[in-house]
């Protein structure tokens, strides 16, 4: 049986890793400023983190969701002390299209509505209620020709208010930071303004946190620089440090009985543990504030570079967009300079390291990168 081939593939095998860097077989050192989908918060193989998963897979690796997990009790207190959202409840599942679904599901529940208001350029899953939020074509079509979710300009908050003052839309679901379109913030008084016209027209304000959550902005989750509170959140990629886990936070306005939702991987033993773990290394190597830090020097450092486009983005987040190719400037910076980095439409580099990243680490790439720009 062959793969079914849907990925292009560089010709390049990391076998293990250590920190902010992966090696192949042959032991060629690759700086790893991507994360493999901004993944990996703590770094790879963080020994702490194994220490956990291995202990936890001793002991019990699995059992279902029919009987008690303490395992889940304690990382929705830990994760409600770290987010700063104690009050809400936390429903696990595997992955981020899960917990959009879940997301969605329980909006149209509360409100009995069935229209989603979504943003141009957003990615939010590959699932069916996901994607058709999406505004992707190449990722979402047929699945958006959808009469119930509608999109609107990001940062267009007339356009959003225009929409929810129908009062037909169960959610309205915006990433923290549009990361496959690009690194694309949503500007702080735009998502306040939103709010608003959520709370005002009965509609769930869900934020997607999947990519921009777990500290990688230098707060816990991007939004929290708006000052907002929404009614779901949703997150993933870093939560696990690559075991698969996602979660919603929920809001205390939502009513949970028996059947409303359901998973049967989501919330395991070994997943928790691997978040558990994630968790208390991000507190006590302050993680989320070693982002912010390095993440505004390497910003600052990108801007006073000649050449590019734009430079986008928070924390340890960053968009580049370049005056040509993204992708062969990705080629050169991996075969070249031996630095992995992600992409996202035809001139953008997208940067999304571990958030252990030191400021030596941030240079290495920078004076990497200016020989290649040059």
């Amino acid at each position: 049986m062959e793969l079914f081939n849907v990925y292009s593939l560089y010709p390049v095998e990391p076998v293990r890793g250590k920190g902010c860097f992966v090696y192949d077989a042959a032991g060629t050192e690759y700086l790893d400023l991507y994360g493999g989908h901004a993944v990996i918060s703590i770094g790879h193989a963080q020994p702490d983190y194994v220490r956990a998963l291995s202990e936890q897979a001793a002991r019990l690796g699995f059992y279902s969701n029919s009987v008690e997990n303490s395992l889940q009790t304690t990382l929705a207190e830990k994760l409600g002390r770290a987010s700063g959202y104690d009050d809400y409840s936390l429903f696990l599942c595997n992955s981020g299209a899960e917990a959009n679904e879940n997301a969605l599901k329980l909006a149209s529940f509360h409100t009995g509505r069935t229209k989603v208001l979504a943003f141009s350029k957003a990615f939010h899953g590959r699932t069916s209620g996901a994607v058709a939020a999406t505004d992707n074509p190449a990722i979402s079509a047929p699945f958006n020709r959808t009469a119930n979710v509608e999109f609107v300009p990001l940062n267009d908050l007339a356009a959003a208010r225009a929409k929810l003052a129908t009062g037909e839309f169960a959610a309205v679901i915006i990433e923290g930071i549009q990361g496959v379109a690009g690194i694309h913030c949503p500007a702080d008084d735009f998502l306040r303004g939103l709010r608003t016209a959520a709370s005002e027209t009965g509609t769930q304000l869900i934020l997607d946190e999947i990519q921009s959550g777990y500290g990688r902005t230098g707060r816990f989750f991007a939004h929290q620089a708006a000052g907002i509170r929404p009614d779901l959140i949703t997150t993933a990629k870093g939560m696990g440090n690559g075991f698969p886990i996602g979660g919603v936070l929920i809001a205390p306005h939502f009513e949970a009985r028996p059947g409303l939702l359901g998973t049967t991987f989501g919330g395991n033993h070994l997943a928790c543990a691997a978040a558990i773990a994630v968790l208390d290394v991000m507190e006590r190597d302050g993680l989320v504030e070693n982002a912010a830090t390095v993440g505004e020097y390497l910003l600052g450092e990108l801007h006073k570079i000649g050449g590019l486009k734009e430079v986008r983005g928070r924390g340890l987040m960053i968009g580049i967009e370049l005056d040509g190719s993204g992708s062969e400037f990705r080629k050169r910076l991996l075969f070249e300079k031996h630095i992995f980095t992600g992409g996202a439409g035809a001139s953008t580099v997208r940067l999304l390291p571990a958030l252990c990243l030191t400021r030596e680490l941030a240079d290495r790439f920078l004076n990497a990168f200016k020989e290649l720009v040059r």
